[in-house]
């Protein structure tokens, strides 16, 4: 049995999807105030649910009975419940997965988090001492470093809006940046459930090409799309939304975004030879977006 952590979220309900379509048994952890609409696909797709909360230690013990592999995605980041924080979920709430695992006999836990970055914030510093936590802990354990989401940070959330040719870019726009889809970080979570490679290793994972913001943009314009305009965020900018930050949540979107204007190129070739995984180009994406209606 699989049990999947944050399966609600996009990244986590795609990893349900692909297990289940291989046959694979996977149980989901939801809470009692999930949102049925982000339910029923995933019973759709066969999974069962247990009811359980990172918060509440016990009820973790309970959902990981039983099972083999844990596979967690969960974060407070885009989705929060009253008393979710980055504090509470994406690093004591792992950490009670860790140890829920560790005490009920889990085989193997696998890990999204992200690779490291020069800033100093607090999603950063959770990440790491999960991480920690999990390389001692006696579970095999597999954690990929995947970078900046595509979909995420290429889309309008972030004022990247291809459709309406109009792009928000942190610092200079040139530093290159190794962009990677969920779809492909879905892959590579469902590979290491079975991978023998894939115990006991810490993974970056980057996309097909390493490209800059500005270039993404020249990519977008030569699909026939309009002249972007372009919003500038300084670095210097980033600096003072970060150093004004009064939550650790705004300290860390500021954080990440400094991480995404000074760039970040993870070299693909070793890891695809072990785990061959056929990755998405930010070109296919481009033009999935602007194919869509």
């Amino acid at each position: 049995m699989n049990l999947v952590v944050g399966a609600t979220g996009v990244l986590g309900s795609e990893i349900c999807r692909r297990l289940t379509a291989r046959g694979k048994a996977v149980q989901v952890l939801a809470r009692p105030s999930s949102h049925p609409a982000k339910l029923e696909p995933l019973r759709n797709a066969g999974v069962t649910f247990v009811h359980g909360d990172l918060k509440e230690p016990a009820t973790l013990e309970l959902a990981c009975r039983g099972v083999t592999t844990v596979i967690s995605t969960a974060s407070s980041t885009f989705a929060r419940q009253p008393g979710d924080s980055i504090a509470s979920v994406d690093e004591q709430g792992q950490l009670n997965l860790i140890e829920a695992a560790r005490t009920t006999g889990v085989q193997h836990l696998i890990f999204i988090s992200f690779p490291p970055m020069a800033e100093d914030f607090p999603l950063q510093r959770s990440k790491r001492a999960v991480e920690r936590r999990l390389m001692d802990s006696g579970l095999a354990y597999t954690i990929w470093q995947p970078t900046c989401f595509m979909e995420v940070w290429l889309s309008p959330a972030l004022g990247f809006d291809i459709p309406h040719a109009t792009a928000r870019i942190y610092g200079t726009g040139h530093s290159k940046l190794s962009w990677i889809s969920y779809l492909d970080v879905a892959e590579f979570a469902v590979i290491a459930v079975d991978h023998p490679a894939a115990r006991n290793v810490v993974v970056p994972l980057g996309g097909p090409e390493a490209l800059s913001q500005l270039e993404v943009v020249g990519i977008c314009e030569e699909h026939g799309g309009p002249r972007f305009r372009l919003e500038h965020l300084p670095e210097q900018a980033l600096r003072a939304q970060k150093a004004a930050a009064t939550d650790p949540l705004s300290e860390s979107f500021a954080g990440l975004m400094l991480g995404c204007a000074a760039g970040q190129t993870i070299d693909m070739r070793s890891t695809l030879e072990t785990f061959p995984v056929r990755l998405t180009s930010v070109r296919e994406y481009v033009q999935r977006i602007l194919a869509s209606p």
